[in-house]
């Protein structure tokens, strides 16, 4: 991966460390549907009075827009208001490396490197050791439907990666150049109106009633900062590296997304990190380098 690249997608998962804190700040103003129906709706409108549709069938709109919006957010966010604890859930979502490397070498026929097993492996005992902190008790206090849920919005976000990585090999046959951010824009459209019908359904008319009269300026920066910062930035960033390397190569990025979140709560709320955990994320970066890299060949790209 060249090296402006990698920078590009250590900021993104950076940011994306950050958001469950921040979704858990919105979760209590907002109802969890209603936060996410806000945060696509901004990041749609009025985006797509401005930027053109990307010039790819809608079927690949459709399905990245309800795998990587509507399905990842609702199981997601529904799983973090339900109780499950935001950095839990952080690091259950990095499954979606499994997955994706099944469904790249299932449907999209890309083969894995033993070097990226070998990364692989290492990645997921730094991990472990992240989560240590986590007594036995808390893990039997969460519940099991949380777990499901955080599992599935995990199949989603690698059922994702592959349909840009299918819309990217449609454009290459049909020589364009697939617009990365177009998809995004156009692609924030598709959940908005499920969002909004489930939100109801869940919370009552009257019940999302008052919650929409309640928003104060808290609230809206919260929406603000993941529709604009969270999703345009952040998901067409990751569009357009997954248009540049395979799925498997970019997904092994996303297991540094508890690293950065643990680092961001610990900066700014003060969160102590322990011993192990500071270990289990030096082994995380480990596991990236050799992936990456190899074992014996670090060199950068040009």
């Amino acid at each position: 991966m060249k090296k402006k690249d990698l920078f590009l997608a250590l900021l993104v998962v950076t940011i994306w460390g950050s958001t469950f804190t921040v979704i858990k700040l919105g979760l209590l103003g907002m109802p969890p549907m209603m936060l996410v129906a806000f945060r696509f709706t901004l990041a749609a409108i009025p985006a797509v009075f401005f930027i053109k549709k990307p010039n790819i069938s809608w079927k690949y709109i459709v399905a990245y827009g309800m795998t990587a919006y509507f399905g990842q957010f609702a199981c997601d966010i529904y799983s973090l208001y339900l109780g499950m604890p935001a950095g839990i859930a952080s690091v259950i979502m990095q499954s979606n490396v499994f997955f994706i490397f099944i469904f790249s070498a299932i449907l999209l026929k890309e083969k894995i490197k033993a070097r990226e097993i070998i990364g692989l492996v290492v990645a997921i005992i730094g991990i472990i050791l992240l989560s240590v902190n986590v007594g036995i008790e808390d893990i039997k206090s969460i519940p099991t439907i949380t777990i499901v849920l955080e599992l599935l919005a995990a199949v989603f976000w690698a059922a994702s990666s592959i349909v840009v990585r299918f819309a990217v090999r449609t454009s290459r046959q049909q020589n364009i150049k697939l617009d990365v951010f177009g998809l995004v824009v156009w692609g924030s459209l598709v959940p908005i109106i499920p969002f909004f019908l489930l939100g109801i359904l869940i919370e009552s008319p009257m019940g999302f009633y008052r919650a929409l009269v309640n928003l104060n300026i808290g609230d809206m920066l919260v929406v603000i900062f993941l529709a604009f910062i969270a999703t345009l930035f952040c998901f067409s960033a990751w569009s357009r590296l997954l248009r540049s390397y395979n799925a498997g190569k970019v997904a092994m990025l996303t297991l540094l997304v508890p690293v950065s979140g643990l680092i961001i709560a610990w900066l700014v709320m003060g969160e102590v990190l322990t011993s192990v955990q500071i270990i289990g994320a030096a082994i995380v970066i480990l596991g990236l380098i050799i992936s990456n890299f190899g074992i014996t060949n670090f060199k950068w790209n040009r």
